[in-house]
């Protein structure tokens, strides 16, 4: 883990809420000259504290109404069973993140369809037929409170 000081915190933050801060704008809201901001900005970006840029989408108005956490228990903890159902879910673009958990659940996915049909074929056509699942649990969003939200950084 990296020590950060004061002004890389506040630049984290305000990369976190803005990615596309030019140096100059950095520079104007750390009280820095452009030249140090991008160098911290750069620095960070070396240290493997930035990991990349994206784009935040509505999922609404690409016509991806429903959300939905999909918890998966194994019929089979062996290596190979864990890695096949990894690769399963890599190809799988409804799945936008997955986490392996400890407790009754196996896996954790984060799953947006456009709607509770393409939510009832990804459950009963790609991951109940998969030969090392013995459960499939899902949870349907029905509001968001709280968006995903940057990471605290301090």
């Amino acid at each position: 883990m990296s020590t950060l000081d004061h002004i890389d915190s506040r630049l984290l933050e305000a990369l976190q809420k803005n990615a596309h801060l030019t140096a100059q704008e950095l520079g104007e809201l750390l009280n820095l000259s452009p030249s140090q901001a991008g160098r911290r900005r750069q620095r960070l970006e070396e240290q493997g504290l930035v990991t990349g840029y994206a784009a935040r989408l509505d999922p609404m108005k690409l016509g991806l109404s429903v959300q939905s956490f999909v918890q998966v228990e194994m019929a089979s903890h062996a290596p190979e069973a864990a890695k096949a159902f990894a690769q399963l879910i890599n190809t799988r673009t409804e799945v936008i993140s997955a986490w392996t958990l400890t407790g009754a659940a196996d896996y954790l996915l984060r799953v947006y369809c456009a709607d509770l049909a393409a939510l009832n074929r990804l459950i009963h056509d790609v991951l109940l037929p998969h030969p090392s699942v013995s459960r499939v649990q899902s949870q349907i969003v029905m509001n968001q409170l709280k968006t995903d939200a940057p990471l605290p950084t301090r």
